[in-house]
């Protein structure tokens, strides 16, 4: 990230969630089209640099908030959101990563479901950002973070059909359902990851208005 003039925290914010909303495309791209774990070579690359970018945008700033005099929001603030969306860039890339290193040899319906709601969840997130740095519009960053909790509601209901699935209809392989019950651990989990960012940009402006 340039360093021109003063560095400006908000775009960092959103820059952050479209490297998140990148790597969630990349997910489904994945999921959409697999025929092997062979195959993902080249897709996990491209996660890698998408995540690596993200490091960068996080360690900018990290780097900000400790030498900047002044800033428009409280540092512990700033430095959690941008943990937290980086977070979701991580998990999104650790599944790819498990799909390799699992070995997985078919693609589970239920895997787009949790990737398309990952995505939906982003693409709230980015929306919510862009109106983050005016804390007077809190009406409707509010109504765009609901839209994630919604989302992260069908992401509950999903994981205890998926995992009951597993346990019932699709148990004739232990490993396969130990397999996929990491798996959904892990999509879930990225799911919540996106509520949280909503959680903690509804504090931040609470705390601001």
């Amino acid at each position: 990230m340039a360093k021109k003039g003063k560095f400006n925290y908000f775009d960092a914010f959103e820059q952050q969630i479209e490297i998140a909303l990148e790597e969630s495309e990349i997910l489904v791209e994945a999921i959409e089209n697999f025929e092997s774990a062979d195959k993902l070579e080249d897709i996990l690359k491209r996660a890698h640099e998408v995540e690596h970018r993200g490091d960068e945008v996080n360690h900018d700033i990290h780097t900000s908030v400790s030498v900047d005099f002044i800033t428009p929001i409280e540092r512990a603030d700033i430095l959690e959101l941008a943990g937290r969306i980086d977070d979701i860039t991580d998990m999104i890339e650790g599944v790819l990563q498990r799909f390799y290193m699992f070995n997985i040899h078919f693609m589970h319906d239920d895997a787009i479901e949790f990737a398309r709601i990952i995505n939906k969840s982003l693409k709230a997130l980015r929306k919510s950002m862009e109106n983050f740095r005016e804390f007077k519009k809190i009406k409707k960053i509010r109504a765009m973070i609901s839209d994630v909790k919604e989302l992260e509601e069908e992401a509950d209901a999903l994981y205890m059909k998926s995992i009951r699935k597993l346990y019932t209809t699709d148990n004739d392989d232990a490993v396969r359902v130990e397999v996929w019950s990491r798996l959904f651990d892990r999509l879930e989990a990225a799911c919540d990851a996106c509520d949280a960012v909503g959680d903690t940009m509804a504090d931040i402006v609470l705390k601001n208005v």
